[in-house]
């Protein structure tokens, strides 16, 4: 009887492991801190957040949109509510008219357009790249810095990806180098993906070139490729951040006298699916680098990238 009762505990931890890693750390994250808001409204408004009602919900969703909360984070939101409710074994019909018929209404009103951030282009990048060039910046800092963007560039890479690159997921081959990734957004259950890059015929913005010279400089022969600096150059083992991806765009873009206002770490990815679109790629070759499974968001790329070409208005003369 002990040993059945003993099982039964590891198979309750085992389940608990299981349910906890069914979702990435950031997307678990991102629930909680959506149903905090929510059960902050709940206890403003002295409502029950957990089990709560769909007329809760909706008085919810109408209360964001009065903020100016955009569409796509009011969906989300609802999303979470939805899920903390089936996590914590309480149904809630998140499909109930008075839900749907009210979120249909706020997005008629507010309109579902996104002001996504800003592409980082190619010629915005070989601009970074000239300014870290010149700049007074110790040699180690400059090459890795020169590595994670042209990295980040051309392999089309969501922030996260790239600061989890191990130095055991390159295969550097004569065409190029092959970037094996274990994990990814749409990859959640880690069946992995190959990104190949290949060489640049300009040596100074090279991706593989400039990641050659960061290891080759940094010695760096296991675990994290693109790790932080101590007490100004000296190396640790602690990989970056996503968020650092970031800053260091934004650092270089002001440097380059550039307004880095409306950048993120995602202008790196959206900078080349929509340089690629630019340069004609077609878009099952642009999901095959980013590892897209939806081309709802390539085909957004492509759409801004011919803006200008096929233009109704380049046929008047004036």
């Amino acid at each position: 009887m002990g040993e059945i009762i003993t099982d039964i505990k590891k198979l309750q931890d085992e389940t608990l492991k299981n349910l906890k890693n069914s979702k990435s750390v950031n997307t678990v994250r991102a629930y909680k801190s959506d149903f905090e808001d929510f059960t902050l409204f709940c206890i403003k408004s002295g409502f029950k957040s957990l089990p709560t009602e769909p007329r809760i919900v909706s008085l919810y969703l109408t209360y964001l949109s009065s903020k100016n909360v955009r569409t796509s984070t009011i969906k989300r939101r609802l999303v979470s509510i939805g899920v903390i409710h089936k996590i914590k074994g309480h149904y809630l019909d998140t499909k109930h008219p008075i839900i749907v018929e009210n979120f249909m209404g706020i997005k008629r009103l507010k309109g579902v357009s996104q002001n996504g951030k800003k592409p980082l282009l190619i010629n915005d990048l070989k601009e970074i790249i000239d300014v870290i060039n010149i700049l007074e910046e110790p040699d180690l800092k400059k090459l890795r810095n020169k590595a994670l963007l042209l990295i980040g560039f051309a392999g089309g890479f969501r922030r996260n990806e790239l600061v989890s690159l191990n130095f055991e997921d390159l295969d550097f081959v004569f065409e190029g180098v092959k970037i094996n990734i274990k994990r990814s957004k749409t990859d959640q259950f880690g069946e992995g993906f190959t990104k190949g890059i290949p060489h640049f015929e300009n040596y100074l913005y090279c991706p593989v070139k400039n990641l050659k010279n960061w290891l080759n400089i940094s010695k760096i022969k296991k675990g994290p490729i693109f790790v932080r600096f101590s007490k100004g150059v000296n190396l640790t083992n602690i990989r970056l951040t996503d968020q650092s991806v970031a800053l260091i765009i934004k650092e270089y873009l002001t440097k380059a006298g550039v307004d880095n206002k409306n950048y993120s770490g995602h202008s790196l990815r959206s900078g080349f699916a929509t340089s690629a679109a630019e340069a004609g790629a077609e878009e099952r070759s642009i999901m095959a680098m980013t590892g897209h499974k939806s081309s709802e968001m390539v085909r957004r790329y492509i759409k801004e990238a011919n803006l200008f070409k096929n233009n109704a208005l380049s046929k008047i003369k004036i």
